[in-house]
Protein backbone atom coordinates (compact mmCIF):
# COMPACT_ATOMS: atom_id res chain seq x y z
CA UNK A 1 0.00 0.00 0.00
CA UNK A 2 1.44 3.37 -1.04
CA UNK A 3 2.18 5.87 1.68
CA UNK A 4 -0.30 8.79 1.73
CA UNK A 5 2.54 11.30 1.44
CA UNK A 6 3.76 9.99 -1.89
CA UNK A 7 3.29 12.46 -4.72
CA UNK A 8 1.39 11.47 -7.82
CA UNK A 9 3.09 11.81 -11.18
CA UNK A 10 1.17 15.00 -11.89
CA UNK A 11 2.14 16.49 -8.52
CA UNK A 12 5.77 15.61 -9.19
CA UNK A 13 5.63 17.38 -12.54
CA UNK A 14 4.02 20.41 -10.93
CA UNK A 15 6.72 20.50 -8.23
CA UNK A 16 9.43 20.31 -10.92
CA UNK A 17 7.97 23.30 -12.75
CA UNK A 18 7.70 25.34 -9.55
CA UNK A 19 11.30 24.50 -8.64
CA UNK A 20 12.50 25.60 -12.08
CA UNK A 21 10.63 28.89 -11.73
CA UNK A 22 12.21 29.52 -8.32
CA UNK A 23 15.71 28.91 -9.77
CA UNK A 24 15.27 30.92 -12.97
CA UNK A 25 13.46 33.96 -11.56
CA UNK A 26 16.60 35.47 -9.91
CA UNK A 27 18.57 34.90 -13.12
CA UNK A 28 16.03 36.79 -15.17
CA UNK A 29 15.96 39.63 -12.65
CA UNK A 30 19.76 39.89 -12.54
CA UNK A 31 19.73 40.18 -16.34
CA UNK A 32 17.38 43.14 -16.13
CA UNK A 33 14.21 41.15 -16.84
CA UNK A 34 12.13 42.31 -13.91
CA UNK A 35 8.96 40.63 -15.23
CA UNK A 36 9.43 36.89 -15.22
CA UNK A 37 7.52 35.10 -18.02
CA UNK A 38 4.19 33.73 -16.88
CA UNK A 39 4.24 29.96 -16.47
CA UNK A 40 1.02 28.00 -16.53
CA UNK A 41 1.22 24.31 -15.72
CA UNK A 42 -1.26 21.86 -17.19
CA UNK A 43 -0.99 18.44 -15.56
CA UNK A 44 -2.75 16.56 -18.34
CA UNK A 45 -4.82 18.38 -20.97
CA UNK A 46 -6.37 15.12 -22.12
CA UNK A 47 -7.90 14.70 -18.64
CA UNK A 48 -9.32 18.22 -18.63
CA UNK A 49 -13.05 18.12 -18.01
CA UNK A 50 -15.52 19.74 -20.37
CA UNK A 51 -18.23 22.04 -19.03
CA UNK A 52 -21.24 23.00 -21.13
CA UNK A 53 -22.36 26.47 -20.09
CA UNK A 54 -25.94 25.94 -21.21
CA UNK A 55 -29.14 24.41 -19.95
CA UNK A 56 -30.20 23.67 -23.54
CA UNK A 57 -31.12 19.98 -23.88
CA UNK A 58 -30.43 20.23 -27.61
CA UNK A 59 -26.81 21.32 -27.16
CA UNK A 60 -26.28 18.65 -24.54
CA UNK A 61 -27.70 16.01 -26.88
CA UNK A 62 -25.36 17.08 -29.71
CA UNK A 63 -22.32 16.63 -27.46
CA UNK A 64 -23.64 13.39 -25.97
CA UNK A 65 -24.38 11.88 -29.40
CA UNK A 66 -20.85 12.80 -30.53
CA UNK A 67 -19.39 10.83 -27.63
CA UNK A 68 -18.31 13.68 -25.37
CA UNK A 69 -18.31 13.39 -21.59
CA UNK A 70 -19.17 16.68 -19.91
CA UNK A 71 -20.93 18.42 -17.06
CA UNK A 72 -23.53 21.18 -17.30
CA UNK A 73 -23.50 24.50 -15.47
CA UNK A 74 -26.27 27.07 -15.84
CA UNK A 75 -25.40 30.37 -17.51
CA UNK A 76 -28.47 32.60 -17.54
CA UNK A 77 -27.67 36.06 -18.92
CA UNK A 78 -29.71 38.99 -20.18
CA UNK A 79 -30.21 38.28 -23.89
CA UNK A 80 -31.64 41.69 -24.80
CA UNK A 81 -29.99 43.00 -27.99
CA UNK A 82 -28.11 46.28 -27.85
CA UNK A 83 -29.66 48.88 -30.20
CA UNK A 84 -27.98 48.66 -33.59
CA UNK A 85 -26.21 45.42 -32.73
CA UNK A 86 -25.79 42.92 -35.57
CA UNK A 87 -26.90 39.31 -35.17
CA UNK A 88 -23.27 38.16 -35.33
CA UNK A 89 -22.17 40.62 -32.64
CA UNK A 90 -25.18 39.69 -30.48
CA UNK A 91 -24.59 35.95 -30.42
CA UNK A 92 -20.85 36.36 -29.86
CA UNK A 93 -21.41 38.81 -27.00
CA UNK A 94 -23.88 36.47 -25.32
CA UNK A 95 -21.66 33.42 -25.83
CA UNK A 96 -18.78 35.36 -24.23
CA UNK A 97 -20.98 36.36 -21.29
CA UNK A 98 -22.19 32.80 -20.70
CA UNK A 99 -18.70 31.33 -20.88
CA UNK A 100 -17.22 33.96 -18.58
CA UNK A 101 -20.02 33.52 -16.05
CA UNK A 102 -19.37 29.80 -15.77
CA UNK A 103 -15.58 30.12 -15.97
CA UNK A 104 -15.67 32.39 -12.91
CA UNK A 105 -17.36 29.58 -10.92
CA UNK A 106 -15.62 26.54 -12.38
CA UNK A 107 -12.62 24.76 -10.92
CA UNK A 108 -9.89 23.89 -13.40
CA UNK A 109 -8.36 22.27 -15.23
CA UNK A 110 -11.43 22.55 -17.43
CA UNK A 111 -12.68 23.79 -20.77
CA UNK A 112 -15.91 25.79 -20.77
CA UNK A 113 -18.14 25.70 -23.86
CA UNK A 114 -20.83 28.33 -24.40
CA UNK A 115 -23.03 29.20 -27.36
CA UNK A 116 -25.90 31.45 -28.37
CA UNK A 117 -28.09 31.15 -31.46
CA UNK A 118 -30.30 33.62 -33.32
CA UNK A 119 -32.27 33.65 -36.56
CA UNK A 120 -31.80 36.51 -39.02
CA UNK A 121 -34.16 37.46 -41.85
CA UNK A 122 -34.44 40.79 -43.65
CA UNK A 123 -32.05 42.30 -41.08
CA UNK A 124 -34.46 41.38 -38.26
CA UNK A 125 -33.13 39.25 -35.42
CA UNK A 126 -35.54 36.58 -34.26
CA UNK A 127 -34.91 35.24 -30.79
CA UNK A 128 -37.17 32.97 -28.76
CA UNK A 129 -40.91 33.71 -28.96
CA UNK A 130 -42.55 34.90 -25.76
CA UNK A 131 -46.14 34.19 -26.80
CA UNK A 132 -48.09 32.19 -29.39
CA UNK A 133 -48.70 35.39 -31.37
CA UNK A 134 -44.98 36.10 -31.30
CA UNK A 135 -44.26 32.61 -32.64
CA UNK A 136 -46.94 33.02 -35.33
CA UNK A 137 -45.34 36.27 -36.49
CA UNK A 138 -41.90 34.66 -36.70
CA UNK A 139 -43.06 31.60 -38.63
CA UNK A 140 -45.12 33.70 -41.03
CA UNK A 141 -42.04 35.78 -41.73
CA UNK A 142 -39.87 32.71 -42.36
CA UNK A 143 -42.49 30.99 -44.51
CA UNK A 144 -41.42 30.72 -48.17
CA UNK A 145 -38.08 32.46 -47.64
CA UNK A 146 -34.40 31.81 -46.92
CA UNK A 147 -33.05 32.92 -43.56
CA UNK A 148 -29.75 32.70 -41.69
CA UNK A 149 -29.11 30.87 -38.46
CA UNK A 150 -26.10 32.33 -36.64
CA UNK A 151 -24.45 30.79 -33.60
CA UNK A 152 -21.72 32.39 -31.55
CA UNK A 153 -19.40 30.03 -29.69
CA UNK A 154 -16.89 30.79 -26.94
CA UNK A 155 -14.51 28.16 -25.56
CA UNK A 156 -12.38 29.03 -22.51
CA UNK A 157 -9.59 26.85 -21.12
CA UNK A 158 -8.95 27.01 -17.39
CA UNK A 159 -6.96 27.98 -15.48
CA UNK A 160 -5.06 30.17 -17.99
CA UNK A 161 -8.26 31.59 -19.59
CA UNK A 162 -7.00 30.98 -23.14
CA UNK A 163 -10.02 31.14 -25.44
CA UNK A 164 -11.34 30.54 -28.93
CA UNK A 165 -14.37 32.29 -30.39
CA UNK A 166 -16.22 32.07 -33.68
CA UNK A 167 -19.59 32.66 -35.34
CA UNK A 168 -21.08 30.03 -37.66
CA UNK A 169 -23.78 30.82 -40.24
CA UNK A 170 -26.15 28.40 -41.98
CA UNK A 171 -28.63 29.36 -44.70
CA UNK A 172 -32.04 27.72 -44.28
CA UNK A 173 -34.84 27.57 -46.85
CA UNK A 174 -38.29 27.42 -45.29
CA UNK A 175 -41.24 26.12 -47.31
CA UNK A 176 -44.40 28.14 -47.80
CA UNK A 177 -46.68 27.24 -44.90
CA UNK A 178 -50.41 26.96 -45.39
CA UNK A 179 -52.63 28.52 -42.70
CA UNK A 180 -53.52 25.00 -41.57
CA UNK A 181 -49.87 23.97 -41.28
CA UNK A 182 -49.03 27.08 -39.32
CA UNK A 183 -51.88 26.55 -36.89
CA UNK A 184 -51.04 22.88 -36.52
CA UNK A 185 -47.39 23.59 -35.75
CA UNK A 186 -48.29 26.28 -33.24
CA UNK A 187 -50.49 23.79 -31.40
CA UNK A 188 -47.37 21.82 -30.42
CA UNK A 189 -44.86 22.87 -27.79
CA UNK A 190 -42.06 22.86 -30.34
CA UNK A 191 -41.98 26.55 -31.39
CA UNK A 192 -41.22 27.78 -27.88
CA UNK A 193 -37.80 28.18 -26.27
CA UNK A 194 -36.19 28.09 -29.73
CA UNK A 195 -34.77 30.92 -31.80
CA UNK A 196 -37.03 31.61 -34.76
CA UNK A 197 -39.85 29.51 -33.21
CA UNK A 198 -38.94 26.22 -34.86
CA UNK A 199 -36.87 23.07 -34.36
CA UNK A 200 -35.20 21.61 -37.44
CA UNK A 201 -34.62 18.36 -35.55
CA UNK A 202 -38.36 18.01 -34.87
CA UNK A 203 -41.65 18.53 -36.67
CA UNK A 204 -40.37 21.60 -38.49
CA UNK A 205 -38.04 19.38 -40.53
CA UNK A 206 -40.95 18.67 -42.89
CA UNK A 207 -40.99 22.37 -43.82
CA UNK A 208 -37.25 22.71 -44.54
CA UNK A 209 -36.33 21.34 -47.98
CA UNK A 210 -32.76 22.68 -48.04
CA UNK A 211 -29.96 24.11 -45.94
CA UNK A 212 -26.49 25.37 -46.84
CA UNK A 213 -23.99 24.91 -44.06
CA UNK A 214 -23.78 23.05 -40.77
CA UNK A 215 -26.96 21.24 -39.71
CA UNK A 216 -25.88 21.17 -36.05
CA UNK A 217 -25.49 24.94 -36.16
CA UNK A 218 -29.23 25.21 -36.80
CA UNK A 219 -29.88 22.94 -33.83
CA UNK A 220 -27.70 25.19 -31.69
CA UNK A 221 -24.07 24.01 -31.63
CA UNK A 222 -21.78 23.83 -34.70
CA UNK A 223 -20.03 20.61 -33.79
CA UNK A 224 -17.22 20.41 -36.36
CA UNK A 225 -15.88 23.90 -35.66
CA UNK A 226 -16.24 23.33 -31.93
CA UNK A 227 -14.09 20.19 -32.18
CA UNK A 228 -11.48 22.19 -34.09
CA UNK A 229 -11.39 24.81 -31.31
CA UNK A 230 -11.07 22.13 -28.64
CA UNK A 231 -8.11 20.65 -30.52
CA UNK A 232 -6.47 24.08 -30.78
CA UNK A 233 -6.75 24.40 -26.99
CA UNK A 234 -4.98 21.07 -26.56
CA UNK A 235 -7.94 18.96 -25.56
CA UNK A 236 -7.80 15.27 -26.42
CA UNK A 237 -9.88 12.20 -25.67
CA UNK A 238 -6.76 10.04 -25.26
Amino acid sequence: MQHASLLTIEQQRSTTVKTAVAILRPLFQSAGCFRFPRVVFFPNVSSTKLILASASPRRAEILRAAGFTFTVMSSAVDETPVPGESAQDLVQRLADAKAELVAARAVGPAIVIAADTAVLIDNEILGKPRTTDDARHMLAKLSGHVHDVVTGVTVIRLPDAERRTFVETTHVRFAQLTPEELTSYLSTDEPFDKAGAYAIQGRAARYIPRIEGCYYNVVGLPLARLCHSLTELGWSED
